[in-house]
Protein backbone atom coordinates (compact mmCIF):
# COMPACT_ATOMS: atom_id res chain seq x y z
CA UNK A 1 0.00 0.00 0.00
CA UNK A 2 3.15 2.26 0.50
CA UNK A 3 4.57 1.88 -2.73
CA UNK A 4 1.14 2.41 -4.00
CA UNK A 5 0.63 6.00 -2.23
CA UNK A 6 4.35 6.94 -2.93
CA UNK A 7 3.94 6.19 -7.01
CA UNK A 8 0.83 8.30 -6.80
CA UNK A 9 2.35 10.85 -5.30
CA UNK A 10 5.21 10.89 -7.43
CA UNK A 11 3.32 10.85 -10.54
CA UNK A 12 0.54 13.50 -9.37
CA UNK A 13 3.15 16.25 -7.87
CA UNK A 14 5.14 16.95 -11.78
CA UNK A 15 1.26 17.45 -12.96
CA UNK A 16 0.23 19.89 -10.35
CA UNK A 17 3.41 21.69 -10.89
CA UNK A 18 3.77 22.01 -14.50
CA UNK A 19 -0.67 22.91 -14.38
CA UNK A 20 1.00 26.06 -11.92
CA UNK A 21 3.67 27.19 -13.62
CA UNK A 22 1.75 27.36 -16.60
CA UNK A 23 -0.96 29.24 -14.64
CA UNK A 24 1.63 31.77 -13.54
CA UNK A 25 2.90 32.56 -17.84
CA UNK A 26 -0.90 33.16 -18.18
CA UNK A 27 -2.72 35.79 -16.54
CA UNK A 28 -5.53 37.38 -18.03
CA UNK A 29 -6.20 41.51 -17.96
CA UNK A 30 -8.99 43.62 -19.59
CA UNK A 31 -8.40 44.82 -22.85
CA UNK A 32 -7.53 48.31 -21.23
CA UNK A 33 -4.51 46.96 -19.28
CA UNK A 34 -1.33 46.22 -20.03
CA UNK A 35 -0.81 42.31 -20.83
CA UNK A 36 2.45 40.65 -19.75
CA UNK A 37 4.20 37.68 -20.55
CA UNK A 38 6.56 36.33 -18.30
CA UNK A 39 9.74 34.23 -18.65
CA UNK A 40 9.75 30.23 -16.90
CA UNK A 41 11.12 32.13 -14.07
CA UNK A 42 7.76 34.24 -13.44
CA UNK A 43 10.07 37.67 -14.89
CA UNK A 44 8.43 40.11 -16.93
CA UNK A 45 9.79 39.34 -20.64
CA UNK A 46 7.08 41.47 -22.54
CA UNK A 47 4.82 43.78 -22.15
CA UNK A 48 1.61 44.54 -24.65
CA UNK A 49 -1.48 47.26 -25.10
CA UNK A 50 -3.92 47.18 -27.75
CA UNK A 51 -4.27 49.92 -30.43
CA UNK A 52 -7.66 48.52 -31.68
CA UNK A 53 -10.65 49.37 -30.05
CA UNK A 54 -14.02 48.44 -30.39
CA UNK A 55 -13.30 44.73 -31.11
CA UNK A 56 -16.70 43.18 -31.09
CA UNK A 57 -16.39 39.88 -33.42
CA UNK A 58 -19.48 37.79 -33.90
CA UNK A 59 -19.61 33.87 -34.89
CA UNK A 60 -20.39 34.95 -38.92
CA UNK A 61 -18.24 38.49 -38.84
CA UNK A 62 -15.33 37.75 -37.09
CA UNK A 63 -12.50 40.16 -36.42
CA UNK A 64 -9.61 39.32 -38.38
CA UNK A 65 -7.54 42.44 -37.65
CA UNK A 66 -6.20 43.74 -34.23
CA UNK A 67 -3.15 46.03 -33.53
CA UNK A 68 -1.15 46.17 -30.46
CA UNK A 69 2.21 47.36 -29.40
CA UNK A 70 4.69 44.75 -27.67
CA UNK A 71 7.66 46.08 -25.81
CA UNK A 72 10.79 44.23 -23.94
CA UNK A 73 10.55 44.89 -20.45
CA UNK A 74 13.78 42.60 -19.52
CA UNK A 75 17.05 43.38 -19.77
CA UNK A 76 18.31 40.94 -22.30
CA UNK A 77 18.28 42.31 -26.18
CA UNK A 78 16.90 39.45 -28.72
CA UNK A 79 17.38 38.43 -32.11
CA UNK A 80 14.04 36.97 -32.26
CA UNK A 81 10.74 37.13 -30.15
CA UNK A 82 7.55 35.21 -30.80
CA UNK A 83 4.16 34.77 -28.90
CA UNK A 84 0.42 34.22 -29.15
CA UNK A 85 -2.33 36.60 -28.25
CA UNK A 86 -5.26 35.05 -26.98
CA UNK A 87 -8.89 37.01 -26.35
CA UNK A 88 -11.84 35.87 -24.10
CA UNK A 89 -15.18 36.77 -23.74
CA UNK A 90 -16.96 37.78 -20.38
CA UNK A 91 -17.47 34.06 -19.31
CA UNK A 92 -14.00 33.17 -19.60
CA UNK A 93 -14.17 31.40 -23.02
CA UNK A 94 -11.68 31.42 -25.50
CA UNK A 95 -12.73 33.13 -28.42
CA UNK A 96 -9.81 34.34 -30.73
CA UNK A 97 -5.72 33.39 -30.77
CA UNK A 98 -2.85 34.16 -33.47
CA UNK A 99 0.74 34.58 -33.17
CA UNK A 100 2.90 37.70 -33.53
CA UNK A 101 6.56 37.74 -34.07
CA UNK A 102 9.47 40.46 -34.18
CA UNK A 103 13.05 40.08 -35.17
CA UNK A 104 15.68 42.23 -33.53
CA UNK A 105 14.50 43.53 -30.35
CA UNK A 106 16.65 45.58 -27.88
CA UNK A 107 15.90 46.13 -24.18
CA UNK A 108 13.08 48.37 -23.86
CA UNK A 109 12.63 48.46 -27.47
CA UNK A 110 9.05 48.47 -28.81
CA UNK A 111 7.16 47.12 -31.72
CA UNK A 112 3.82 47.40 -33.32
CA UNK A 113 1.94 44.80 -35.12
CA UNK A 114 -0.38 42.71 -35.76
CA UNK A 115 -1.51 38.85 -35.21
CA UNK A 116 -2.00 37.24 -38.49
CA UNK A 117 -4.54 34.38 -38.88
CA UNK A 118 -7.16 36.35 -36.19
CA UNK A 119 -10.49 35.91 -36.28
CA UNK A 120 -12.26 37.28 -33.10
CA UNK A 121 -15.70 35.33 -33.05
CA UNK A 122 -16.50 37.56 -30.03
CA UNK A 123 -16.68 40.43 -27.94
CA UNK A 124 -13.62 40.19 -25.90
CA UNK A 125 -13.66 41.04 -22.59
CA UNK A 126 -10.10 39.95 -21.10
CA UNK A 127 -6.77 39.18 -23.70
CA UNK A 128 -3.35 37.91 -22.51
CA UNK A 129 -0.23 37.36 -24.28
CA UNK A 130 2.05 34.74 -23.74
CA UNK A 131 5.57 34.35 -25.16
CA UNK A 132 6.65 31.45 -27.19
CA UNK A 133 10.13 32.03 -28.50
CA UNK A 134 12.61 34.06 -26.93
CA UNK A 135 15.73 34.17 -28.69
CA UNK A 136 19.22 36.09 -26.77
CA UNK A 137 21.27 38.09 -29.13
CA UNK A 138 24.49 36.82 -29.21
CA UNK A 139 27.13 39.60 -29.21
CA UNK A 140 30.33 38.35 -30.45
CA UNK A 141 33.73 39.53 -29.24
CA UNK A 142 35.60 42.11 -31.01
CA UNK A 143 39.03 41.33 -31.65
CA UNK A 144 41.67 44.72 -31.82
CA UNK A 145 44.37 44.24 -34.57
CA UNK A 146 47.67 44.26 -32.42
CA UNK A 147 49.75 47.32 -33.86
CA UNK A 148 53.05 46.77 -31.42
CA UNK A 149 54.04 43.63 -29.34
CA UNK A 150 56.33 44.05 -26.72
CA UNK A 151 58.43 41.69 -24.57
CA UNK A 152 60.25 42.62 -21.27
CA UNK A 153 63.22 41.26 -19.70
CA UNK A 154 64.52 42.36 -16.71
CA UNK A 155 63.37 45.83 -17.59
CA UNK A 156 64.22 45.70 -21.11
CA UNK A 157 62.15 46.05 -24.03
CA UNK A 158 62.76 43.81 -26.79
CA UNK A 159 60.12 44.53 -29.94
CA UNK A 160 58.36 41.34 -31.47
CA UNK A 161 56.76 40.45 -34.70
CA UNK A 162 54.11 37.75 -34.89
CA UNK A 163 55.44 34.80 -36.29
CA UNK A 164 58.59 35.67 -36.11
CA UNK A 165 61.32 34.02 -34.05
CA UNK A 166 63.02 35.62 -31.18
CA UNK A 167 65.86 33.97 -29.46
CA UNK A 168 65.89 34.04 -25.95
CA UNK A 169 69.61 33.06 -23.66
CA UNK A 170 68.53 31.65 -20.24
CA UNK A 171 71.35 30.61 -18.48
CA UNK A 172 73.69 28.95 -21.47
CA UNK A 173 70.85 27.80 -23.50
CA UNK A 174 69.24 29.64 -26.09
CA UNK A 175 65.77 29.16 -26.30
CA UNK A 176 63.41 30.51 -29.69
CA UNK A 177 59.89 31.80 -29.13
CA UNK A 178 57.70 32.10 -32.06
CA UNK A 179 54.96 34.45 -31.09
CA UNK A 180 51.19 33.51 -33.09
CA UNK A 181 47.77 34.70 -32.53
CA UNK A 182 45.27 32.25 -31.21
CA UNK A 183 42.93 30.37 -33.07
Amino acid sequence: MRILATLLVLVVAPVVLAQQSSAINERRVSLTETAVALDPGGTSVLEARLLTTGINGAQDIPVTNVRFVVRNSSSVSYAFVSGVVTFYDGAGIRCGEGLFKADSLASNESFETDSPGLRIRCAPATWRVVATNLVPRMLLPTILPVSRLEISVDGEAHPLQLDRPFTLNVGDKQHTIIVRSAP
